[in-house]
């Protein structure tokens, strides 16, 4: 087959992508207008503006002598474009020439716009020198891509006997002259990047300048195309905390680099707008945002336009921008504030007037004097920013300190001019840092709970249902921000879990009942707590359906709510109560990389020198880093392979790139590397290929195809359904509504309401079903309790039932259902009488009571503590709540019997399942079929599960990691980390933790000083994970079965680290603790790596004969190797020490090792085979002897297996009460018999760990995928 071609490798650019040159054209300056300006006789009109020269990387071939020349454009006159509709448009003449064939301008970049951009003013000669000046320009190519633009104006003077056009390409013998004094002419030097580089380009332009005013006339050329070369070959430095200085001369020029991958580029001052704008203008202009408008800044400073929308720009961060964006319209391109749809744009103060009068529904922003107005003296429909977290921002903003003089009071002045402006660069990145948390906290507060109704398996917003959990006056604003395309995209990224800024503070920002509520299966009502903390308020109820009850709700509610202001109108901050100060933020340290000197003449001799310079400094860097420094080494790691890459040294770069894997992946260039790798010649292929890390990385990037894109990844809305639904659709909507998720109780509710029909819904009893279901949730959150009522109950719980009023024997009220208790809401003066807690009952009965000629349905409910029996008479009622009543008897029950609380939640469901049913279906067969969800009292009546004495004693506590999940995931492995109070840390995050993996890389970290869900799934990899292992004190290893090992941070909870030496499925981890610290992975092939916890690094490596090595374990310095059918042990330098084969031992050459445990202090070596229902213990003093079983009885399959103190605790699959379950033997080490024979789960149980020698936690399989844990004794 032959060899595919190598495919051409395009450089990623530096920072650098154009450098232009522009000034009047030639036959503009000899006009009659300008010869009179020289003889001093009136103004003249503007000039035609041109592009002189373009400067292109690359400056350098590989022939010195072809150096990259100044190729010389000159676009016909300016398209002038009228503003007015009816004005005729004249047409744009053709180009009098073209770039040469070998300058290739980047595309975004308009020449032909483009000295419109520059000279946005226009041009006019000056009868006397003028100071220089700087603006700033967006440019947006077809698709959407942005580069941006840094523009220095400057003067010269038009000399009698030469001029600025003097070169070979321009060099006229007939040029006029002129007298000299009098006459100066504006040029612009135009930098082009694609990183919106603004304060760092500026500065490095300042520098030219004073450069250009110095040299003749024939020289700038040179000095441009000198500046242009230096800027290309700086390379963009990669997001973290390491920024690059170059020194320009006189300046030391800094370019920042992003906070980290889903940031955006800051290198401008973000409180601009803060000193332009009052907060509530601001909040406004970002309300204007949100809803996509037409907006036009105005400003009589150039430079302010793009600045200023900038800021703004990037206080929606993560939200985009995704319209129009021309922050600077030159006055010929005034015809676009025309435009129909979403734009942002600016103009010059001077056209504010024409374009107030000329386009309608405009909102018109004010630089110069903060105003927010409408064209047209019109109102535009722009809703106000939800009050509360307005009233928050305007207190944080004031609270800011935006003058830098403040700061500098106390300070001596700087005799230095960079030490000056490093002053002011690190006051300005602490202040940006603040400006940019309360903008973050504003956007947090305004969409926090949007995540509620969000339903991720279908990709689902519930936009009507979120809609209705909104205060009155903001549904406007949210109605209007819900339709926009930037809204649609934060969704979606929501959906697709990206870890950015509002995610990560959606994290830190989780309360202890955000984490608690994360493992309830049941629909949530408002807790005691909230009702307690709740104010009365007229709107709560006026508007019944305002509210609905759903995940995280915060039920804030105003007790006079203020009169909203009209759209663009002013807030009164008198109304905001002071008391929110400044959030206190304090910035990530950051770290510098000096950019050595580039030498010239710009020769290919001097290019290769600098590159050579660059890679000594960043390996000298490297080698002086501490070995923890893993984020600023993947930073150096990507800078020198960038260099590299320059350099052509195509495997030294992916050298470099490689070692991204092991220090920071989310830095990795995946397209890059693709791309360098299919440019590889036959030669460098073959010498890749005998590079170990290089092989697999070539494997990874072209053997491995990429991950197919979704067909769709849209968020749609959630609409009730228009046609019949069978089973599967029906669970669908049912899961898109966000009522129930779990698979298994919907097929009940499908039961219940279907029955005696077809096994089909249609769409009206769905519709009824939703209705129902949604007006018992906005009951229950306008239960208002008294506080003498309240006393009685616990702060978590929540009112999920009232009754209608009803008669008992303990007076008239209604009849209360919490999650614990029922209890009685009595009328008249409202007081409590408690009924019974569900633990507490005994019988319920559902009976009749004679009254005068009629027989009144009545509820009797007899408790174990008391002899009276409590009865009330529920008349129409009284069937449904019998059902409910011994339904959540019996899920509390199971609860008790199983310690597992999940039973409680899930009967709250049924029951609330029931209820709606009912509401439904309102026939006489309604009850019976609301029945069909009386899961857990049938399996209490029918199948009543005894849980054996022993294991009721030994079992603590049940915990579900797949809570809030479609259906039970299997626990592979579980690992236990000790809490460790580190400077770190928060002191609530210093809790020992559980860590369970789920399937197809799924993570979920349990706190396991409360068992609450501390962070819910995150990814690792796609495929099954095998093994953990906890290395050190902040690293968490996880072996999967894709063959690489994750390094999980525990401090970050991310996992930014991979090593991926291992060719085969990793099926072990162990630590050897010492210094340094290392960590011994092996793989199904039979490959074992030693690796150096500090600096990952393999330090040694071997391979076992025959593979199928499933685990290993540390011993006396040697590693104990379970391969299937041998255990093997070698040192840790790979030397066969002893070997004991199977057949030889257990005489069954059909079975193989699963795993095995060392117990040095009774020199016993235990052992699992498969198929055998006992255990093999051999002496360490002679594995020759024959093994002494130990019989497990009625054990059909051992999985797993562990040592706690003087015990082996063994996990598996056995038969209980005649059925299969997930079973634990403990066995007594010394004795070698059984101690205890423990039912554990309903499926096998996968894996087991201990936490701290006290309690052993089990992880079952799919059929349950619950966690039980255990008391060691």
């Amino acid at each position: 087959m032959a060899e595919a071609a190598p495919q051409h490798l395009a450089l990623p650019s530096g920072l650098l992508e154009l450098c232009a040159l522009l000034g009047p054209s030639r036959d503009s300056l000899r006009g009659p207008d300008q010869m009179s300006l020289k003889n001093g006789v009136s103004r003249p009109s503007a000039l035609d503006p041109e592009v002189l020269s373009i400067f292109v990387p690359p400056f350098v071939t590989k022939e010195d002598s072809q150096m990259a020349g100044a190729p010389c454009v000159t676009p016909s006159k300016a398209r002038r474009r009228s503003f007015r509709k009816k004005r005729d448009k004249p047409k744009a003449e053709p180009w009098k020439g073209l770039p040469p064939e070998d300058v290739s301008v980047p595309n975004g970049v308009d020449l032909l716009a483009l000295p419109q951009l520059c000279f946005p003013g226009g041009v006019y000669v000056a009868s006397e020198p003028r100071e220089d000046c700087v603006h700033f320009l967006v440019l947006t190519d077809v698709c959407g891509n942005r580069t941006y633009g840094v523009v220095a104006q400057y003067y010269r003077p038009l000399h009698d006997e030469s001029c600025f056009y003097n070169g070979k390409a321009h060099w006229e013998p007939s040029w006029p002259t002129a007298g000299a004094a009098g006459c100066f002419v504006p040029f612009a030097v135009c930098v082009v990047s694609k990183l919106p580089y603004y304060n760092a380009l500026k500065d490095c332009l300042s520098c030219l300048l004073t450069h250009l005013k110095l040299c003749k006339d024939f020289e700038v050329d040179n000095h441009i195309k000198d500046f242009a070369a230096k800027l290309s070959l700086i390379p963009s430095p990669p997001p973290g905390p390491l920024h690059l200085i170059f020194n320009m001369k006189p300046l030391q020029i800094v370019f920042p680099s992003r906070a980290d991958p889903e940031s955006p580029l800051i290198d401008l001052d973000l409180h601009l707008p803060l000193l332009c704008f009052r907060p509530e203008k601001v909040l406004q202009i970002l309300t204007c945002l949100l809803t996509e408008q037409r907006i036009v800044f105005f400003s009589s400073n150039w430079a302010l336009l793009p600045l200023v929308a900038e800021c703004f720009l990037a206080y929606l961060h993560p939200l985009q921008w995704q319209h129009t964006f021309v922050p600077v319209l030159s006055h010929q391109m005034l015809d676009f504030v025309m435009a129909p749809t979403s734009f942002l744009m600016g103009c010059h103060l001077d056209h504010f007037e024409e374009v107030s009068k000329e386009a309608d529904g405009l909102i018109l922003i004010n630089i110069d004097n903060g105003s927010v107005t409408c064209s047209n003296d019109e109102d535009v429909d722009v809703p106000d920013i939800p009050l509360l977290a307005a009233q928050t921002f305007i207190q944080r903003v004031q609270s800011l300190q935006l003058h830098h003089e403040l700061d500098l009071a106390h300070l001596g002045t700087s005799t230095d001019l960079n030490e000056g402006r490093t002053r002011r660069r690190a006051w300005q990145q602490r202040l940006n840092c603040q400006v940019q948390q309360v903008a973050l906290h504003l956007l947090f507060s305004i969409f926090r709970e949007v995540k509620n109704h969000l339903n991720y398996e279908h990709r689902v917003f519930n936009s009507e249902e979120f809609l209705k959990t909104r205060a009155p006056g903001d549904q406007q604003f949210y109605r209007q921000v819900l339709d926009t395309y930037m809204f649609h995209s934060f969704l979606k990224a929501r959906l697709s879990g990206r870890m950015d800024a509002f995610a990560q503070m959606d994290l830190h920002m989780q309360s202890e009942e955000d984490r608690f509520n994360g493992m309830l299966a049941s629909p949530r009502r408002p807790t005691i707590e909230k009702m307690a903390s709740r104010k009365s308020s007229p709107l709560h109820v006026a508007h019944r359906r305002m509210v609905v009850s759903m995940p995280n709700l915060q039920d804030i509610t105003i007790p006079e709510l203020p009169a909203r202001n009209s759209s663009l109108r002013k807030v009164d901050a008198s109304e905001c109560s002071s008391g929110s100060t400044v959030l206190s933020v304090t910035p990530k340290p950051t770290y510098t990389f000096k950019i050595p000197e580039i030498h010239f003449p710009l020769v290919s001799q001097c290019v290769q020198a600098y590159y050579s310079d660059c890679v000594a400094l960043l390996s000298k860097a490297m080698s002086l880093l501490a070995p923890d420094s893993s984020v600023l080494l993947a930073r150096y790691f990507y800078l020198r392979g960038a260099v590299h890459l320059m350099h052509g040294q195509l495997l030294d770069a992916l050298l470099d790139f490689q070692s991204l894997y092991k220090t920071d992946i989310r830095i990795f260039p995946a397209d890059l590397v693709r791309r360098m790798v299919g440019s590889l010649s036959g030669p460098q292929r073959a010498q890749a290929e005998r590079v170990p890390e290089l092989r697999r990385l070539i494997s990874e990037v072209v053997d491995k195809p990429g991950e197919a894109p979704k067909p769709d990844d849209r968020v749609k809305n959630f609409e009730l359904p228009r046609k019949h639904m069978q089973l599967d659709d029906f669970v669908k909507r049912v899961q898109e509504s966000g009522i129930v998720k779990d698979t298994s109780i919907i097929h009940r509710l499908f039961e219940a309401l279907t029955v005696g029909h077809q096994k089909q819904i249609d769409p009206e009893t769905f519709k009824d079903f939703y209705n129902c279901w949604k007006e018992a949730e906005a009951e229950a959150q306008e239960v208002s309790l008294p506080l003498s009522v309240m006393e009685h109950l616990d702060k978590n719980e929540c009112v999920y039932k009232l009754s209608s009023s009803v008669k008992t024997n303990h007076g008239v009220g209604k009849i209360a259902m919490t999650q614990k208790r029922l209890f009685l809401l009595t009328e008249g003066r409202p007081g409590y009488v408690e009924i019974s807690t569900f633990r507490n009952i005994e019988e319920v009965r559902s009976t009749t009571v004679a009254f005068l000629l009629l027989r009144i349905p009545t509820l009797k409910i007899k408790m174990a503590s008391k002899k009276e029996v409590f009865e009330a008479n529920l008349k129409t009622e009284c069937d449904l709540w019998h059902l409910m009543v011994k339904e959540m008897w019996a899920g509390k029950k199971l609860a008790d019997d199983h310690k597992d609380p999940q039973y409680v939640q899930q009967a709250l469901t049924h029951v609330l399942l029931m209820d709606a049913v009912v509401g439904t279906l309102q026939s006489s067969s309604a009850v019976y079929a609301a029945s069909k969800l009386s899961y857990f009292d049938k399996m209490k009546s029918e199948m009543p599960l005894t849980v054996p004495k022993t294991t009721s004693e030994t079992l603590k506590h049940r915990i579900n990691p797949s809570a809030g999940e479609t259906f039970p995931h299997a626990v592979d492995v579980l690992l236990y980390t000790p809490g460790h109070l580190d400077p770190a840390e928060k002191v609530e995050d210093a809790h020992p933790k559980l860590w369970c993996a789920l399937n197809e890389g799924k993570v979920t970290v349990f706190d396991a000083s409360s068992w609450t869900i501390y962070q819910h799934c995150f990814k690792v990899g796609t495929s099954k994970l095998n093994c953990m292992v906890m290395a050190e004190q902040n690293q968490v290893w996880v072996g999967s079965e894709d063959s690489v090992i994750y390094i999980i941070n525990i401090h970050s909870m991310s996992c930014n680290k991979q090593l991926t030496d291992h060719r085969s499925s990793v099926t072990d981890l162990v630590v050897q603790n010492g210094t340094p610290s290392k960590v011994y992975s092996c793989s199904r092939d039979g490959t074992i790596l030693a690796w150096n916890v500090s600096t990952l690094r393999v330090t040694s490596r071997f391979q076992l004969p025959g593979g199928r090595l499933s685990s290993i374990s540390l011993h006396d310095g040697c590693l104990w190797c379970c391969t299937g059918n041998s255990i093997v042990v070698v040192t840790s330098n790979g030397l066969l020490c002893q070997e004991l084969k199977i057949s030889e031992n257990v005489g069954d050459i059909c079975t193989s090792f699963l795993s095995l445990q060392l117990l040095p202090e009774q020199e016993q070596l235990w052992a699992a085979c498969a198929g055998f229902n006992s255990i093999y213990v051999w002496s360490l003093k002679d594995l020759t002897q024959r093994p002494q079983a130990v019989h497990l009885q009625d054990c059909s399959e051992v999985s797993c297996m562990i040592t706690v103190k003087q015990q082996i605790w063994v996990g598996g699959t056995g038969l209980s009460q005649g059925k299969s379950k997930g079973k634990i033997y403990v066995i007594d080490a010394e004795r070698k018999t059984v101690e205890k024979e423990l039912v554990a789960h309903m499926d096998t149980v996968k894996a087991l760990c201990s936490a701290e020698d006290r309690y052993v936690l089990s992880g079952s399989g799919g059929g349950e995928g619950k966690i039980a844990i255990w008391k060691v004794e």
